[in-house]
């Protein structure tokens, strides 16, 4: 069963703290785990670590396998140093009491960057401290000198007599004003039809009366002729 060291999640949303365990590699993150090593709360400045140091090592040693941010904190704090002096006791090339001596520089010389590391955040915390008051005391003080301002008393300037208003002008009434009538639009012209003249009326003859037909009168025999007579 191959064993890992890595990180498990605890805490609220944006304020999360893990605990270092290890654990079956096939188990999920925040499952089962083995044996619980020390907690990471990394919301401080510096990041607060505290491990079973001894157990840790032990792991180590028999061969687990650590996450990226465990092995950074492993490294952080010692764990991984420690075991390479011992692998080097494992070889021959170092002794025990070369380990301890090793080993307990190491820890003097890192507790000495921790803390001068935590004695920078405190003077630059104490410095921000500083330079937020004293801004507060300008913005008061500049404050107090615009209230006194106000409660300065101004000399009153000499009244001046008004002059007597004229009277005024009676308002004349403006004539009402007509409104146009609308121009009415122009009626489009109409072309007018071509004359035709008119053709001359023909005089009717007069009706001439019939002549009533005379009789006619009959015919008057001839009488004869008297012979001569004799002288």
């Amino acid at each position: 069963m191959a064993t890992r060291i890595r990180l498990q999640r605890h805490g609220k949303k944006n304020k999360a703290f893990f605990h270092l365990v290890a654990a079956d590699s096939r188990a999920k993150r925040d499952g089962k785990f083995i044996e619980k090593l020390g907690t990471y709360n990394p919301n401080t400045n510096p990041a607060t670590i505290d491990i079973n140091f001894e157990k840790t090592l032990s792991w180590v040693q028999d061969g687990a396998e650590m996450s990226d941010t465990a092995r950074a904190i492993l490294s952080y704090k010692g764990v991984l140093y420690k075991n390479h002096l011992l692998n080097g006791v494992k070889k021959g090339a170092l002794n025990a009491d070369q380990v301890e001596e090793k080993f307990n520089a190491w820890l003097a010389e890192k507790d000495s960057k921790i803390t001068d590391k935590k004695d920078d955040l405190t003077k630059k915390a104490d410095q921000d401290k500083a330079n937020r008051f004293k801004a507060e005391s300008d913005a008061n003080v500049l404050k107090a000198k615009e209230l006194e301002a106000k409660n300065v008393v101004v000399e009153e300037a000499p009244v001046v007599e008004e002059a007597p208003v004229a009277e005024e002008a009676p308002v004349v009434e403006e004539a009402p004003v007509v409104e146009e009538a609308p121009i009415a639009e122009e009626a489009p012209v109409v072309e007018e039809a071509p004359v035709v003249e008119e053709t001359p009326v023909v005089e009717e003859a007069p009706v001439v009366e019939e002549t009533p037909v005379v009789e006619e009168t009959p015919a008057v025999e001839e009488t004869p002729e008297k012979p001569a007579t004799e002288e």
